[in-house]
């Protein structure tokens, strides 16, 4: 109890040592130093933000048909879902590539590199007789990018010293990328980002850029992407059954129409003969035809059932919001900025004069 007493004691020794009045008294001394600061402060961080190139953002939502709806699913499957774990749906139509994982999939080097070849156009100003000019989203993102005035001088004063690289006709290998490539692979993986809600299971795809026309493009072009790969994973093993089940119609079909032809032929050749022999020949001939017939008709059945399987595991996508070219500038928020630098040039001048004043060892308790 005497312990307590101390410490209490010596927190309201601390603070009744706080001299407030002196402190306020030393920082109005030292007013005009906040005139000339902030000031300058703004005009810094006014220049930072206006060097900043304006960018837009596009986003595309999509509801994804979930395999265990095809089978009713159960309550404690839809329960785990919601936390993000998937349980099946009771060893029929499993699925591996769970929703949750399409971020890691557009995370992936493979999936990224694939965005290089995409023609995406940049159009010009009409006003000043511009052409629009088309080029692959890897050479936009490696010439046409806006920078900063003080980044553009930086690269000039840089390339005098060293000879800038040029890699844009290299080969993409997504195994062994050049420092360029690792480079706009990285620039992708800023400006295409995929999000999904564990409790509804809704896929948002944010694309930004400095061109408004071009962060809708690709946003609807990884839409796209995104779509046909999950179709291509889901319906693999069906297609494999289709291609199998269509080579074996092929066959069963030859070796019929085969059968048929041998019967034909032999029946034309001997419709006048009468011999037990030929009869028995006939008979063994049409007998083969018959089996051939029953053989394809009933491959022909498991022809189409394959192909309703690959109809069936064709996923649909309900899109909840298309991808359309923004109006408004997402960013940068140049007013915020602009608070931001002021505050903190107002925080550190009154560091600065507690300082000089002496006034910090008391602040914070240490004198």
């Amino acid at each position: 109890m005497e312990e307590i007493n101390k410490s209490v004691g010596v927190i309201e020794d601390a603070e009744s040592s706080i001299d407030f009045a002196k402190i306020f008294k030393d920082l109005l001394k030292h007013k005009m130093l906040y005139v000339k600061v902030l000031p300058v402060a703004f005009v810094l961080a006014a220049i930072y933000a206006l060097g900043q190139p304006n960018f837009y953002s596009c986003t595309v939502k999509l509801s994804p048909e979930m395999s265990g709806s095809k089978s009713g699913g159960s309550g404690l499957a839809a329960l785990a879902s919601s936390f993000g774990v998937n349980l099946g749906s009771g060893g029929a139509g499993t699925e591996a590539l769970f929703p949750t994982l399409y971020p890691e999939l557009m995370n992936s080097v493979d999936f990224k590199t694939s965005l290089f070849h995409v023609p995406v156009t940049i159009e010009g100003d009409k006003n000043k007789g511009e052409s629009d000019s088309t080029m692959t989203y890897y050479e936009y993102l490696r010439n046409g990018q806006k920078t900063p005035w003080w980044s553009s001088a930086m690269k000039s004063v840089f390339s005098i010293f060293g000879s800038e690289e040029k890699e844009a006709n290299e080969k993409v290998d997504a195994f062994r990328l050049t420092k360029e490539q690792d480079k706009i692979v990285k620039a992708i993986d800023k400006k295409v980002v995929c999000d999904v809600d564990k409790k509804t299971m809704v896929i948002t795809i944010n694309v930004t850029d400095q061109d408004p026309v071009i962060a809708a493009k690709m946003a609807d072009t990884v839409k796209t992407r995104l779509q046909n790969f999950i179709t291509e994973y889901r319906t693999s093993k069906a297609r494999v059954d289709l291609e199998y089940n269509k080579k074996i119609a092929a066959e069963t079909k030859a070796r019929y129409e085969k059968a048929r032809q041998l019967y034909a032929e032999f029946s034309d050749a001997n419709q006048d003969i009468i011999l037990e022999s030929v009869r028995q020949r006939q008979t063994e001939l049409e007998n083969e035809m018959q089996l051939q017939y029953n053989a394809y008709t009933q491959v022909a059945a498991q022809l189409l059932a394959a192909e309703a399987k690959v109809q069936e595991e064709t996923p649909a996508f309900t899109t909840l919001q298309s991808a359309t070219v923004p109006v408004l500038k997402a960013g940068p928020k140049r007013a915020q900025m602009c608070l931001i630098f002021v505050f903190l040039a107002f925080l550190g001048t009154t560091a600065w004069i507690l300082y000089k004043e002496d006034d910090l060892k008391s602040l914070l308790g240490l004198g």
